[in-house]
This record gives C-alpha cells, structure tokens and sequence, in this order.
C-alpha cells in the first residue's frame, strides 16, 4: 500500500490502514471558506476562488463532526511517536485546533506561513489575508516525537527555525494547469511541504496525506526517499497527482542522508583527549585571543593561576570562571597551539578522538 494513491472518501480509505502504520500525516482539509456566490474583482471579472463542493458544508457543526471523524482515524493510524501536521486559515484552523485537543494531540507548534505573494483583497473590506496556519502536533503528551532541529538550523544558514516561514504561494511553472487553468485551486508549494518533510521524518519513513490532491506530499515524499500513502476522493484529481510523481526523480542518497546530529554524537571527556596523547600534561590552552592561560593536568582539569585568580577544574568549569560566566563552553573557549597557523580550538581535538573511535 505504500507509494501509492487511494481513491474514495479520506475516512473510509484511513480505516482501511492498520493501526499505528504510519510516521507522520500531513493534512490539507477544506477549509469550508463558506463562499456565497462569485467573488470579484473591482472590474467585475470573476476570481478563481475555491468553490467546489468539497468545501462546502451545511454548518459549523456538520464541519467538525467531519473533522472529528478523520482525526480520529488519524491518531489511530499514527504511530505512539508520530505526528500530525495540519494546515488552514481562519476560516477552519481554530476549529480544528480545537478538535486536535479534544482528542488528546499534543500540541509542538503553529506555524506561520507568511505569503510573499498573497491574493489582494478585491473588496478592500478586510486586511488582505497573507498568511496560513499550520499546526504540529505529537500524537500524545508521552510521545517522543522526531525533530531534526540540525537539519532546520542548517537550512536557515546556521541560526534556530523560527515558527515564522516567509514563502510564495504555488505559481509560475510550479502551479500544475489543464487548458491553461489550475489543475488543482488550493496546490500547495513543493518548498513548504520540503520544510514539513525534512524536519519531522527520516528517509524510509511513511507519510500520509489524506487529502491528497495534486500530489504535492507525494513528490517531496519521493525526491527526498520517503514513503508516501495518499488519500483522493476525486479520480480526476488523483490521475493528475499519479501523473506529477511519476515524472520526479528521487535525490541522491547523500543528498538526503541527514547529518548526524550533535546531541546524538559519542560524548567524549577531554580527559579523554590528555589520555591519547592528543595534548601532552603541562600543554598551555589560551582563549582565542591569548590573553588568558591555562595548563592541562594529567587528570584532565585545566588549572589557572596568577592574574586571572586560581582555578582549577573542568574546561567548562575554568572558562567560565575566568570570564566571570554562568556556562562556558570549554571546547569552544580554549585554544591549543597546532603548530602551523593560528590557534585552534580544542574541539578539532574532540573530533578528530571522535572520528577514531567511531
């Protein structure tokens, strides 16, 4: 069942999914935008809004009998540490937070997305709507749910991801079209999914998108080699997704392995480094300017003396002491001479044990 597409109600089709078989789901559900009639623009020409009628229910209680009865399906089929991504916008996302909670989801963030290229507001009644709501949530309080907090930072050019993501809306050569109209009104951009994806899976894991349309979390599912299940009531809509994933071709296997994460890494002592002969016992470590000196002793502890006070304990212990500091960072703090070129710090040493253990 996996890397394929079923069609029917999402409802029907997640009760056919065992129990817990599933990572991570990633939902796109109507948004119920309760329109009444033609939207337009001030020159009377007719805009392309969502209108068909699967975004159409009777009431406000009709939409969250529904939204109860497909995230109860969701949870069941999500394994104990998986999680949930759902997105919406005003019109259903509180609703559905709401929901999310009765049922036992624990909540991790909501996400911003903001539009670079929203639609204006034709009426000029409101303030133009710029962005959407995104929710992740874990399947449980007790999950321990995946985060590649590494990877994210990384994509953000080395600084933490923030819940607020700036991107365009689908146009241009990725917007899907048949006879020169949207294939699909609500398709959602590749980068956003790309983001979803790689922060809360690995490569192998199963993604489940029950509201699959277009496809879009299939083919970000299959160029970065993750499994994909998609869910599509509408045959028209499901031939169009089957038809964009197979043309994809998957990413290299380096180019999606993840790196290894820091937290995840052997811990290893810098009595460690003394020990191998790394640095020798007297060795003199400075901080990055040399203004401050410490000597290693046979145990591993750095001692201070002298200008700076007396101190002697851990490479955290001292750098912090000296610096008047909290918390110190000793491997980043002090400095070894490596004979050729500036000093460095002694986390090249840390690494390079590291890479020998391993």
């Amino acid at each position: 069942m996996l890397d394929k597409i079923l069609i029917g109600d999402c409802i029907e089709q997640m009760k056919t999914l065992p129990d817990g078989s599933v990572d991570v789901i990633f939902a796109d559900p109507p948004y119920n935008l309760q329109l009444s009639g033609d939207l337009r623009r001030p020159n009377d020409s007719v805009v392309d809004a969502v209108d068909d009628d699967w975004d159409q229910f009777e009431s406000f209680e009709a939409y969250d009998t529904f939204t109860r009865a497909w995230l109860s399906e969701a949870r069941r089929i999500l394994k104990p540490d998986g999680t949930l991504w759902t997105i919406g916008a005003y019109h259903n996302i509180f609703r559905v937070g709401t929901t999310l909670q009765d049922l036992g989801f624990w909540m991790l963030n909501d996400i911003i997305w903001n539009k670079t290229n929203p639609m204006p507001n034709f009426r000029g009644r409101r303030f133009t709507n710029a962005h959407e709501t995104l929710i992740w949530c874990a399947r449980s309080k007790s999950s321990r749910h995946y985060f590649n907090y590494d990877g994210m930072k990384s994509l953000n050019e080395g600084l933490q991801m923030r819940s607020d993501w700036t991107l365009p809306i689908c146009s241009g050569g990725e917007r899907l079209k048949i006879d020169g109209k949207k294939a699909h009104p609500t398709q959602k951009p590749e980068a956003l999914l790309t983001r979803v994806i790689m922060s809360s899976t690995k490569p192998g894991d199963v993604i489940l998108d029950p509201f699959f349309g277009s496809g879009t979390t299939g083919a970000v599912a299959k160029r970065l080699h993750r499994h994909w299940i998609g869910i599509e009531q509408d045959p028209a809509y499901a031939k169009i997704a089957k038809d964009r994933i197979r043309k994809v071709t998957p990413a290299n296997d380096d180019e999606v392995t993840e790196a290894p994460s820091k937290r995840a890494e052997k811990r290893i002592p810098f009595g460690w480094v003394v020990e191998r002969g790394l640095l020798n016992v007297g060795d003199v470590l400075t901080d990055a300017a040399g203004r401050t000196a410490a000597r290693v002793h046979a145990d591993g502890s750095l001692i201070v003396s002298g200008g700076q006070g007396n101190h002697r304990g851990s490479i955290h212990q001292v750098g912090a002491a000296v610096q008047g500091a909290a918390a110190c960072n000793g491997w980043t703090y002090w400095h070894f001479n490596s004979g050729a070129g500036p000093n460095q710090p002694i986390d090249v040493l840390r690494q390079r044990l590291r890479a020998q253990l391993n």
